[in-house]
């Protein structure tokens, strides 16, 4: 059992079967019970990765009006997202309770309070409890993710406590928007999850920048994914998707930075599986001395932030 102080993190460096709900959640509990065997007692994976990212849109001309091979794609898509209502997390959330290991998990979420088609690209987290605690689902999808995924809502904007650690977190460049990292900081965070599809680019600024902002520890979590390998046979349209792909769609770039700003993991393009890393809380307190954005160096009284975290829907009914 490690200190209080202390929490050991695994971050889950590895590739969906692409488009495959039932084999990416065999992929994601094996490395669930991996990282409790190891003694993590928090387990990161990437955004989206339940069952993966769209990549067809940018390799297909996903833009494209009426086009049927990117119907069929997003159609497929769809039919492997995860109905969190309907249980299609309750194997990991029985194994989270049986390890006592917390969980941040990116999926493509269709939820029945929007209809039951759409998608999200949703971060869920799983207490050691194996309860689900939010589900934030993307506030704006970047560039071409918006002809697949729906904007969110500020419902899942909270943090968590995790030991002596306050831990929240948000999906790829949400992470670059200023306001909902405020919302983060101002509910005592200081463990910020930065989930993204994979790619040392993305990674390598936004990390050290948000731990120097916030004085957090900050832990950025991404896929490694190679096209030709990691897409199943039976991907529609497999060969047209292929055609213009690189050799590796995600590169990974999963990383640490310390409430200092400093790497302590820099970004990883070469592992695949678990990555390891004890955080000492102890850290926190030392950075937020000279500067703690929410605290003594905040001004309410000259700006504030009003969030807004009612949980959209389209329609409410009352008996």
């Amino acid at each position: 059992m490690s200190q209080p102080n202390h929490l050991k993190v695994a971050l889950a460096q590895i590739a969906p079967v692409w488009g495959n709900q039932k084999a990416t959640l065999e992929k994601i509990k094996t490395s669930i019970i991996e990282a409790s065997e190891n003694g993590a007692e928090l387990v990161i994976f990437g955004e989206g990765l339940l069952p993966g990212y769209p990549y067809w849109l940018s390799l297909m001309d996903g833009a494209a009006w009426d086009k049927k091979e990117v119907k069929e794609l997003h159609a497929h898509y769809a039919r492997n997202a995860v109905d969190i209502e309907r249980g299609d997390l309750e194997e990991v959330c029985t194994l989270s309770r049986k390890h006592n290991i917390a969980i941040y998990l990116g999926v493509i979420e269709r939820p029945q309070d929007r209809g039951g088609s759409s998608l999200y690209c949703s971060l869920v987290y799983i207490n050691q409890e194996g309860e689900i605690q939010s589900v934030h689902r993307k506030l704006q999808p970047t560039y071409d993710e918006r002809l697949t995924w729906a904007p969110g809502d500020g419902h899942g904007l909270r943090v968590h406590p995790l030991k002596q650690f306050t831990v929240g977190g948000l999906n790829c460049w949400e992470n670059w928007m200023p306001l909902p990292r405020a919302a983060m900081y101002a509910q005592g965070e200081n463990l910020h999850i930065a989930v993204w599809p994979g790619s040392d680019y993305n990674t390598k600024d936004i990390t050290r920048f948000i731990a120097r902002e916030s004085r957090s520890y900050v832990i950025s979590v991404s896929s490694r994914m190679a096209i030709a390998t990691d897409f199943p046979k039976d991907t529609p349209h497999l060969d047209t998707l292929l055609k213009n792909a690189p050799e590796r769609s995600s590169n990974g770039g999963s990383c640490i930075a310390g409430p200092d700003g400093e790497f302590i993991l820099p970004p990883d393009t070469t592992s695949e599986g678990l990555i390891y890393h004890t955080l000492d809380f102890n850290r926190v307190y030392e950075e937020r001395q000279n500067f703690d954005p929410s605290g003594h160096y905040s001004r309410p009284d000259v700006t504030q932030l009003t969030v807004n975290r009612e949980r959209q829907t389209t329609v409410k009914f009352e008996e």
